[in-house]
Formats: structure tokens, C-alpha cells, sequence
């Protein structure tokens, strides 16, 4: 008993503990999800078989080639070697000449086997090799756009988290106050247009948090569809503090997709000068029929073998393959322009971006200075209001202002972190 006890106690510690790890989550976390539940993941798998189907097919192409075959024909005209031997002065020669016969039957069964193909096989491998390193690059470009979505979502998320926070903070601030002001009423100190104007403000910013919760339902559900993972209303959201070191190299999956495009042209290029090798190829014919192999005038059936070999060699090729090349080489320059276009862009939006950083850094700081003064006013204007000099209206009105530069600090702070986590997606590096 006190050993099931023990696992008991284990097991829901487990559990226990595997509900709270759900409880936060992280972006980094939320861009793996978002990438293993999207379908386009599993076509990596898919080109790998590809892949291996036609490396398997290019390997037969260097077992021999075995094909059986059979036919049957007849000659109406067939050499008469006795007219050939009668002009000849040797009685009797023409007549025992033997006759060629006008029907053939031939069953064979013919091997070939490639000795050397000029490296065909060699270069087709590198292409299929190019092929499938493209095919999986070209499904990364279409994952990488995932990550503004999640960003998207993510940093919404955390922004509506964190005013909801705010504004339950100030709706009891407000609960104080107008208990404060209840009591003060009982005491024919204040008036009760002072309750109702707290109250009012009270209701105000309760219908800010029904809004906030309906918007934060909606996103977190829309980051369990694009991750797949269990993200509720109460789920809390790491606000990320990437290590962001500028002017780095950019590493976009969009211009690793051009560089194997590159690469898969120069395959392409190498396997037409292979084309243009000679070939060398070995050969035999086990066979049965009548005549046995070339004895055209034996009249009965028999087996036979030939053997060889022989070298191929297309001379006349046209240019076609100088022509094949210089088509290569146009669409190598064109790469080479787009990938240069990309590059500029990406460039000219890391700028952007970093004088987006730059701009927030400042806001923050200007933020701390005039949150910090506005929390003096208001503490002054509370004074002020407790000693009657002025209205709860006009308390109130300081009271936002402070509630709103906190608001936009905490703004700031998260859209700085998304500018930061924008830089790196922006140059293809991925989050430390």
C-alpha cells in the first residue's frame, strides 16, 4: 500500500508539473510547433523518398540489361549458289550445292552491359542530389512565413495580457476609491456626484476588460491552430529578449533557395558535356533457331551465342549542346540579378527596422520620465481631491493619464521586443 501511495503521490507531481510547463509559453517554442503542425513539413519526408526511388533507378542503370525475343520470317528470294557454281568448270558441283532456306525462326534472349557512359550517371546523381536540397529549402521558404503569423499573434497576445493587467490594477484602485468616497459621503464630507463619476469610470474600464478577455480568447485560440498547442486566455507569454547583433550577414532561406538553384543549373551543365562522352558498352546473344545463328544454308534448328563490345559516339550534335549551355548560363545571370534585388531589399528593411528599434528605444526612456512625473501629479491631484480643492472629475482626468503613459510604456517595451525578434526573421537568423 505505502508503495502505491508513493507512485500515486509521483504521478500527480508529474501531471502537476506538466500543467504548469503548459501554463507559459514561449516564442521560440511557438515557432517549432507552428513548423512540425503545418502540412507542408511532412513533404520533406516525401521528397527524401523521391529522392531515394530515383537514386535506386540510377543504380540499375549500371546492371546489365537482360531482354528475351523471338521472331519468324520468310524470304521469297534467297541465294541459289547452284547458278553461282554452274558456270564453273566442275562436273557435278552445282547440283550437290546446298539450298539456302526461305524460312527462319530465331529465339533469343540478348544481354547489355554499360562499361562507361561518360559519367551520365555520375552527374544525374548530383542533380537529383541539387533537386532534393532545393525541394526542401523551397518548403523552408514557405515555413518561414509562419513566422510572421506567430509574431503576429504571439506579441497581440502579450499586448492584450499585459493591458488587461494594467486595467485590473486601476479597476481596484477605482474599488478603493469609491469606498473611500462612500465612507467620506457618510461622513457629509463628499458629495455622491463624486461616487457616480468613480462609478462610471468603473464601468468603463470594465467594459475595456470584457473586451480584452473576448480579443485575448480569440488569439489564443488562433495560436493553438497555428501550433497545435493547448494556449488558453490564462496562459501566460515570455516576452522575448533576443541578443540582436546588427549588420550580420543575411541568411534567408529565400536566397539559400537561389544559391541551390545555382548549384542545380552547374549539375545540369556538367551532365550535358557528359551526354556528349563517348559510350562504351559490352554485349551477348544466347539464342536458338533455324539457321543457327549464321549458317544460312543449315536447315535445322540449333543454339548459338555472340558476343562483343563497342563504343558509341554522337559526333554530330548541332551545337545543341553549346546552345543547351548557353541557356544555362543566361538563367545563371538571372538568379544572380534577383538575388541581388532580394539581397537590396532585405537590406533597405533591416534599416527600416533598425531605426524602428532605435525610435522605440528613445520612446522608452522618454516613457520612465513622464510615467514617473505623472504618478507625482496624480498623487498631488488625489491630495487635492481629499482636501476638496478639486473634483473627482478632474482627478480622474490625471488619474488616465497616468493609467495610459503606463499603458503605452508597456506598449513600447513589448513592440521593441517584436522589432527586435522583426530584425532577426528579416536577416534569416535564428532566436538564441
Amino acid at each position: 500500500m505505502n508503495k502505491f501511495i508513493q507512485v500515486l503521490i509521483i504521478l500527480l507531481i508529474t501531471g502537476v508539473s506538466n500543467i504548469r510547463s503548459q501554463d507559459v509559453i514561449s516564442l521560440s517554442s511557438c515557432y517549432t510547433k507552428a513548423l512540425e503542425n503545418h502540412p507542408q513539413a511532412s513533404n520533406k519526408e516525401l521528397y527524401q523518398s523521391l529522392w531515394q526511388l530515383k537514386q535506386d533507378n540510377l543504380t540499375t542503370f549500371w546492371y546489365p540489361k537482360i531482354e528475351a525475343g523471338a521472331n519468324v520470317l520468310y524470304n521469297s528470294n534467297v541465294t541459289d549458289l547452284g547458278d553461282t557454281f554452274g558456270s564453273l568448270p566442275v562436273p557435278g558441283l552445282a547440283d550437290n550445292a546446298p539450298a539456302m532456306p526461305h524460312d527462319q525462326y530465331k529465339f533469343t534472349l540478348d544481354l547489355n552491359q554499360v562499361i562507361y557512359d561518360g559519367g551520365v550517371t555520375k552527374n544525374n546523381r548530383k542533380l537529383e542530389d541539387t533537386s532534393l536540397e532545393l525541394s526542401k529549402e523551397e518548403i523552408e521558404v514557405e515555413l518561414y512565413k509562419l513566422r510572421e503569423q506567430v509574431n503576429n499573434y504571439y506579441f497581440g497576445f502579450i499586448l492584450l495580457k499585459k493591458q488587461q493587467d494594467l486595467l485590473n490594477t486601476y479597476l481596484e484602485t477605482l474599488t478603493e476609491q469609491i469606498l473611500t468616497v462612500e465612507s467620506g459621503i457618510k461622513n457629509g464630507v463628499l458629495l455622491q456626484t463624486d461616487r457616480e463619476v468613480l462609478r462610471a469610470e468603473k464601468i468603463k474600464t470594465e467594459q475595456q476588460l470584457a473586451d480584452i478577455e473576448i480579443r485575448i480568447t480569440s488569439t489564443s485560440s488562433v495560436l493553438c491552430s497555428l501550433t497545435g498547442m493547448d494556449i488558453k486566455s490564462s496562459t501566460e507569454a515570455v516576452v522575448p529578449e533576443p541578443v540582436v547583433r546588427y549588420n550580420e550577414s543575411l541568411s534567408r532561406p529565400e536566397l539559400k533557395v537561389l544559391d541551390l538553384r545555382q548549384e542545380q543549373l552547374e549539375a545540369g551543365k556538367s551532365l550535358i558535356k557528359s551526354e556528349r562522352m563517348p559510350k562504351a558498352f559490352a554485349f551477348a546473344t544466347l539464342g536458338y533457331g533455324k539457321p543457327a545463328g549464321n549458317d544460312f544454308f543449315s536447315d535445322s534448328f540449333g543454339t548459338y551465342y555472340i558476343v562483343g563490345a563497342g563504343i558509341k559516339w554522337n559526333i554530330t550534335g548541332w551545337n545543341n549542346s553549346r546552345r543547351k549551355s548557353q541557356i544555362i548560363d543566361m538563367n545563371k545571370s538571372i538568379i544572380n540579378t534577383n538575388k541581388e534585388t532580394i539581397e537590396e531589399n532585405l537590406t533597405r528593411a533591416l534599416e527600416m527596422k533598425y531605426a524602428e528599434i532605435r525610435s522605440l528605444e528613445e520612446s522608452i526612456k522618454s516613457d520612465k520620465e513622464l510615467t514617473a512625473t505623472l504618478k507625482n501629479i496624480t498623487k498631488t491631484a488625489y491630495s487635492q481631491y481629499n482636501n476638496g480643492t478639486i473634483t473627482a472629475s478632474q482627478y480622474l482626468i490625471e488619474m488616465n493619464k497616468e493609467k495610459q503613459a503606463e499603458i503605452n510604456y508597456e506598449i513600447h517595451i513589448i513592440n521593441l521586443a517584436r522589432a527586435r525578434i522583426e530584425y532577426l526573421n528579416i536577416a534569416g537568423i535564428e532566436i538564441e
